[in-house]
């Protein structure tokens, strides 16, 4: 018999579980207890892949579990899933539904796993997602700031605007010891700085979150991120290409380094300019601009060689 695909939803209090092709379901408690009962259920069965989705870090603890029994498991984007739910009519939503769902997507699409960090790694990104949490809040107290004429009330959001500047310094400084602490990643880390626009985080970023960097060729890293051009032709209809999916916070780390660039990255700065002058749309150079940009650092990675201008000139 084949081996059966497993989905997962991961919820705070429970693991809902659906396997196929035996349509078995059951549900464990997300706690130590549960994830060890689970992991002992599924070394039993051997699955060919587990599929879940990311939960806002709900989702860690299973994964590593699963990793360190070997069990293969794709954590998968939930914008695919959720559009191939529709496309089999599934519009209902619950958990157990979701469960079966993603089981089925395990079998129909069969995602690569994708390899799953180490706790040195799980540690860099939580640092990373600390470090968003705090610039949100900032954010979102600097727009209460300006809405707000009572003087106390401006006094203590001035006070927690300046603590929270001093947590996020001290982020900062874990995320420079976390890296530094590792010879890979160090030298990973000096050769994605080496680019005019590529700063801590962003590098950080790409350690934590884009572990394939290096290691495919360009096309697929260019997906991956999301900043490839997908067509959408039908019949003699030539749609404009659009970018989307990927890895959100990837995507993000990666468009504000290349913001960074059209000032300080001569031929960042060139490749723009080039496109704007042949008529692109400005959000669409700097989309290709992006690309360009994570296509070199790929190549970069995997020749282990430090930032070079002419790298762009192709």
């Amino acid at each position: 018999m084949s081996k059966p695909f497993v989905g997962i939803d991961v919820s705070k209090a429970y693991l809902d579980v659906f396997i196929r092709p035996t349509e078995e379901r059951t549900r464990v408690g997300n706690d130590d207890v549960g994830v060890a009962q689970l992991i002992s259920q599924l070394a039993d069965l051997q699955p060919a892949l587990v599929v879940l989705e990311p939960t806002g870090g709900l989702q860690m603890p299973l994964v590593a579990a699963l990793v360190v029994a070997r069990i293969p498991v794709a954590v998968v984007n939930p914008r695919q899933v959720r559009d191939f739910g529709r496309s089999t009519g599934k519009l209902a939503k619950t958990d157990a539904l979701d469960a079966a769902v993603l089981a089925h997507f395990a079998e129909a699409v069969r995602p690569e796993p994708r390899p799953i960090a180490d706790e040195a790694t799980l540690e860099l990104d939580g640092i990373l997602t600390r470090r968003r949490q705090l610039v949100e809040m900032i954010t979102a107290e600097q727009n209460r700031l300006a809405a707000s004429r009572i003087k106390v009330v401006r006094a203590d959001i001035k006070t927690h605007i300046n603590w929270l500047r001093h947590r996020l310094s001290d982020v900062h400084k874990d995320l420079d010891g976390a890296i530094r602490n590792s010879p890979v990643w160090r030298e990973k880390d000096d050769l994605l700085k080496s680019v005019p626009g590529v700063g801590r985080v962003v590098a950080a970023t790409l350690i934590a979150e884009l572990p394939e960097l290096g290691r495919l060729n360009r096309k697929k890293i260019a997906a991956l991120v999301g900043v490839a051009p997908l067509n959408r032709d039908s019949g003699t209809l030539r749609g404009r290409r659009v970018t989307w999916g990927g890895r959100a916070s990837v995507r993000s780390a990666l468009y504000m380094a290349t913001l960074s660039a059209l000032r300080y990255n001569p031929a960042i700065a060139a490749c723009y300019q080039r496109l704007v002058a042949a008529g692109k749309a400005k959000k669409v150079a700097i989309v290709a601009c992006m690309r360009k940009l994570v296509v070199v650092l790929n190549a970069m990675v995997r020749a282990r060689s430090p930032w070079q201008s002419r790298a762009l000139a192709a």
